[in-house]
């Protein structure tokens, strides 16, 4: 099925079979798209919403100059842009990193799927809200993490996140990135990128190649790059949550 890991493995929010099923039955057309091709641009009229099946998307934001900041990016599973079904224009635009897969659901079949099963229209809802906790994760990551602990947390996130997709055993996975993908991520130059995945894999926490990570000290890693977990909601994660190190009143 198309929509197989969409809320996989999520706590208290994965689908039932007849919730998929119906889900599955919403699916127009489904296309296969080269890397780097626009999806959707800012400020278009959309009337439908699009499901990730396989690779990877991304959304930004270009400044007066036409460089682009990576807001969001998303994996196998991830409706991309279901948020633009209420408010039918984006303020960003989506495109893909690699090859990928969608399938496209126009947004008359939400309407129907609102007013037949309310439930899945709650767990759809929560697929947004759990959009925008990983969104804050980003802010929290580009914030208040320096160089190491940027791309630390990138790989514990898409480990844990692929992870729930089926698409890592949960100490390695296939990326399909660079590291200047890595880079602008991370909001960090190629060199510097280069010269964290090298401390990485000298301090035996991570190795990344040939748009290969290999998780090292999963624990270590997630220590390293200040990973919790918790706001992925999903069952059994590869990564440990960190202990409460804040001070008690």
């Amino acid at each position: 099925m198309l929509t197989d890991r969409f809320l996989k493995d999520r706590r208290g929010v994965s689908l039932e079979a007849g919730e998929r099923a119906r889900l599955e039955a919403a699916i127009s057309t489904t296309s296969t798209v080269e890397a780097r091709k626009i999806i959707a641009r800012a400020g278009e009229w959309l009337d439908q919403s699009t499901l990730l099946v396989e690779g990877i998307m991304s959304r930004y934001l270009d400044d007066r100059d036409g460089l682009r900041q990576l807001v969001a990016i998303h994996l196998p599973g991830d409706f991309v842009d279901l948020h633009a079904y209420p408010l039918k224009h984006l303020d960003h635009d989506v495109g893909t990193m690699t090859p990928a897969t969608i399938a496209i659901v126009p947004h008359v079949e939400l309407d129907a799927i609102t007013e037949e099963m309310p439930e899945l229209t709650r767990k759809l809802w929560f697929a947004t809200l759990l959009d925008a906790a990983i969104h804050r994760a980003w802010l929290f990551r580009l914030g208040r993490l320096d160089a190491i602990g940027r791309v630390a947390h990138f790989f514990c996130e898409t480990n844990v996140r692929l992870q729930s997709a089926g698409l890592s055993d949960g100490r390695q996975f296939t990326l399909g990135l660079t590291q200047a993908d890595v880079a602008e991520i991370c909001g960090l130059t190629t060199v510097h990128v280069n010269r964290v995945v090298r401390h990485l894999r000298e301090e035996g926490l991570c190795t990344f190649r040939n748009g290969k990570v290999e998780i090292l000290d999963a624990a270590k890693l997630a220590r390293r790059g200040q990973f919790d977990p918790a706001y992925l909601y999903i069952d059994d994660p590869a990564s440990p949550p960190l202990p409460d190190q804040r001070p008690r009143r």
